[in-house]
């Protein structure tokens, strides 16, 4: 069971969180059934993902035998073998599809399905060419936020919009940057499009792009006005402080490969998420 688990990467499902921002930012998150559809986007955002991760390992199994990490993983090790990982598959899709079906408008799915054929098409060769790679990823998570929306029937700044996507794109050329510290460039192909110098200098633009348009968004006048409150600025501060935090593992002790990995083992970083979210939920919900 253990192995499935693995297979799924369930801990990469805190991914997926980012479907309850919108609801979250809105302030109606107390309204039971608008967070059911955020959970239940949730769930099918989860079921998407992990049906990608299964044809991606699939697809890698000789690759990964060569990474000092991926040769771990349960269909690489032998651990599930390739026809238990078709069922299992298939299983996921089953599931996905009935789930869409009952839960929401086609209309409402169509951030789902474009973040399904843009990650096929991403395990079938995109992550192979350097950029397009990131910004798949990146696109990723502004489906989430999108999907979010979406099926909560809340409208999503620009500045969200903006901010999500260079925050992911700080992820992402963060994971590329431990991966090129830390393997050999054959195992993943997209890496011969980067080097250190690039990679910094990218990591160093997305980084100003977040911290700027997370300032822009606090200040706008729309948030003071949602918000009643002139001062959501100031909450700046802990996403300056988890950004700096990043870097420094990232430049300092190159413990970004795993960016997932990284939230769950930084206590540091785990403190600055927990005190910017209490501080947003106290100007939303308990002033």
């Amino acid at each position: 069971m253990m192995e499935i688990v693995k297979l799924l990467r369930v801990h990469q499902w805190v991914k997926n969180f980012f479907v309850f921002l919108p609801l979250f930012f809105s302030g109606r998150v107390l309204e039971q059934n608008l967070f059911l559809n955020a959970l239940w986007a949730f769930f099918l955002f989860s079921l998407a993902a992990s049906f990608i991760y299964v044809i991606n390992d699939y697809r890698d199994i000789e690759k990964d035998k060569l990474h000092e990490v991926k040769r771990l993983r349960p269909l690489a090790s032998g651990k599930i073998s390739k026809s238990h990982a078709v069922v299992i598959a298939i299983l996921l899709l089953v599931l996905l599809g009935l789930g869409c079906a009952f839960l929401f408008s086609p209309i409402q799915l169509i951030p789902l399905l474009v973040y399904i054929v843009l990650n096929l098409a991403y395990s079938w060769g995109l992550k192979n060419v350097a950029i397009v790679d990131v910004s798949i990823i990146a696109i990723g998570f502004v489906l989430r936020v999108l999907f979010g929306g979406i099926t909560t029937g809340v409208v999503v700044s620009k500045w969200a919009f903006l901010l999500t996507f260079a925050l992911a794109l700080v992820l992402a050329l963060g994971k590329r940057r431990g991966e090129l510290m830390s393997t050999k460039a054959e195992t993943r192909k997209a890496l011969k499009g980067y080097n250190l110098q690039f990679i910094d200098t990218a990591l160093v633009s997305s980084v100003t792009i977040v911290i700027v348009c997370y300032i822009m968004y606090s200040v706008s006048p729309e948030i003071a006005i949602n918000f009643n409150f002139e001062y959501v600025y100031a909450t700046a501060f802990f996403v300056i402080l988890g950004i700096f935090r990043y870097l420094q593992q990232t430049y300092v002790f190159n413990r970004t490969e795993s960016p997932t990995q990284l939230v769950f083992k930084d206590h540091f970083l785990q403190l600055v998420i927990v005190l910017w979210i209490l501080t947003f939920a106290g100007i939303i919900y308990f002033r």
